[in-house]
Formats: C-alpha cells, sequence, structure tokens
C-alpha cells in the first residue's frame, strides 16, 4: 500500500530530480550498508559525492560497496564502526581524520530498533540508547575538527542529520528515564516494572532529538544539524519486532529508497537557517517534535549523562 500511495501521490522532493551536483563535497554515513543508510549512500555517489560508508562488519559492508558500484558506478569509501563500543567509535574517528581534514556533511543514520533488553553495549549501556544516541554523540563530538573545518574553507556551513524517528514519542516520562539506560539492579527493576522494549527505543529517539538540538545551538557559527524522522519506511531495523509487525510494514510502509528522501532534502536543498535546530518531517519538510523535545532542561542533563559516560575514551 505504500508504494502504491508513492506511485499516486509521489512526493515534492526527488533526489535524482532535485539534488544539486556535489563534486568535491566529503560526507559520511553512518549505518550506510542497509535500509535508509544504503539508499541515502546511493543517491550521494550518483550525484558525485566522497562517501564514506560506515558499518560494523566488513563482510556486509564489502558486499553493499560492490552492489552500489553496480548501480551508480562510483566507489564508496568503507570506515569501519560499532557504534556500541565507544572504543571502536573513538578508532573510527581517527581513521577518518587521517584521510580527511573535513567533513562536510555527516549522517547519523544507523539505529537498532525494539531489540531484546538484555541486548548491552560493550560499554553496559542499553544497547539502544547506547548505539541510537550515545555512540553518535561521541563520533560527532570527535569529528567537530573535520566539520568546522568544512566551514573554514568553504565559507558554508556543515550540515548534520540526525535519524531520529516518530517512535519519539513513545519515550516515558520527561523524555528520557536514566534509570533505564544502563545495565545494572536499578535498569533490572525498571524492566520488570515496566517491561516494554519500545520505551527504551522511544528514548533513544528522544535522545536523537536532544543531542541535535545541542549541536545545533553549541556550533551554530560553523554548522547546523536537525533530527530526522524518515517515515514509515520498509527496512531491516525492525528484525527483532514481532512477526505480524513486520508482516504490517511490508504491506503498509513506504519503499526503503523514500526513506532517505527527508534527510537527502535536509542535506542538500534546505537553507541552513530552514533546518538547524528542527525536526523534519516526510517527505522533505520541517515539522514539530514532541513537546517534550522542547525541554531544555531535561536536555542539559542527557547531555551531562552521556558526557560522563564518555569518560576515559
Amino acid at each position: 500500500m505504500g508504494s502504491i500511495r508513492a506511485h499516486v501521490c509521489p512526493p515534492p522532493f526527488l533526489p535524482e530530480r532535485d539534488m544539486p551536483d556535489l563534486t568535491g563535497k566529503i560526507t559520511l554515513v553512518t549505518g550506510g550498508n542497509t535500509g535508509i543508510g544504503y539508499q541515502t549512500v546511493k543517491q550521494l555517489l550518483l550525484k558525485n559525492a566522497t562517501v564514506y560508508l560506515a558499518a560494523r562488519t566488513p563482510d556486509k559492508a564489502a558486499a553493499a560497496i560492490k552492489q552500489l558500484e553496480e548501480e551508480t558506478k562510483r566507489t564508496a569509501v568503507f570506515l569501519q564502526l560499532d557504534l556500541a563500543d565507544l572504543r571502536s567509535v573513538r578508532t573510527a574517528a581517527e581513521v577518518f581524520l587521517a584521510k580527511e581534514t573535513r567533513l562536510d556533511i555527516l549522517f547519523n543514520n544507523a539505529g537498532v530498533m525494539n531489540c531484546p533488553t538484555s541486548k548491552l553495549t560493550a560499554q553496559n549501556h542499553d544497547l539502544q540508547f547506547g548505539t541510537n544516541v550515545i555512540g553518535h554523540f561521541f563520533l560527532t563530538e570527535l569529528l567537530i575538527p573535520a566539520l568546522t573545518r568544512s566551514y573554514e574553507e568553504t565559507k558554508v556551513p556543515a550540515r548534520i542529520l540526525n535519524t531520529s524517528s516518530i517512535g519519539h514519542e513513545l519515550a516515558p516520562g520527561d523524555g528520557v528515564d536514566f534509570a533505564s539506560l544502563k545495565g545494572g539492579p536499578e535498569r533490572d527493576a525498571w524492566l520488570k516494572a515496566t517491561g516494554d522494549s519500545w520505551k527504551l527505543y522511544g528514548e533513544s529517539k528522544m535522545g536523537n532529538v536532544f543531542i541535535s538540538n545541542y549541536f545545533a545551538t553549541k556550533h551554530a557559527d560553523v554548522l547546523v544539524s536537525c533530527a530526522v524522522h524518515p517515515g514509515g519506511i520498509k527496512s531491516d531495523i525492525g528484525r527483532d519486532s514481532p512477526m505480524w509487525m513486520r508482516a504490517m510494514s511490508t504491506v503498509l510502509f513506504y519503499p526503503a529508497p523514500m526513506g532517505a528522501y527527508t534527510q537527502l532534502w535536509g542535506a542538500t536543498i534546505a537553507t541552513p537557517a530552514e533546518i538547524n535546530g528542527q525536526y523534519l518531517v516526510p517527505f522533505g519538510k520541517v515539522g514539530k517534535a514532541d513537546k517534550r523535545a522542547a525541554n531544555v532542561k531535561v536536555q542539559e542533563e542527557v547531555i551531562a549523562y552521556i558526557q560522563k559516560q564518555l569518560k576515559g575514551f
């Protein structure tokens, strides 16, 4: 049904038609080997950008890069990155900075959804919050010198697109329940009381909005940062969801390529003033996040929590 809607009412933004040539642009896409990330890499390659495809598994990345070469006649650069391990995040940033002095567009695209609550990151964080939020925050912080250099060289603000979701509305309480974020007795008690992985997903997506707003404010002189809801898209991010939910998404959701449309619009067509600190919605528009996302006090608490977790890495 999503595919039918896409044909009957095509979106106003089409990357093949509307994106400008990106020759000379340096881009990085996390989770670029599959789903929305793959489609984002594909469109960037078709417009002649240099693309770093960041992914956890070399074999899967190699297969994606080979397929992309067949489809675009251009080659992405593999960057090994496991967002669920802060040591890997630092290594990936160091490898990138050894190759490039500048980064023009960063797509914090990778993510996990509704995974078993028993799964934790290498540093004992909830897998969803650790991967979707802490890992991306750390990567962005480490790449700030390259993002800053982009502005210094081009006089055009660098751009950060942070993939959130309408799922941020599922976040508990004020948006983040800190008791749930790290393995231990406190989290165990929280899980026993709630037993809801969707709340964990929701607060990770709320966290994406918070970190997006943080970078939009802290570095407003050299870059723009926005959160993106890609829409209901057919992708394998829902592989841990119940079978009925996966079946429903196959019927109702939009094709995978359309998941890249909004973040590509924000990365290449929208003006910096139009999107900085904003929440983008399908397909290429500025929308409104849940009102809790504007709570500066909670945002500051979340940023302080993340920064504490990064000490020593």
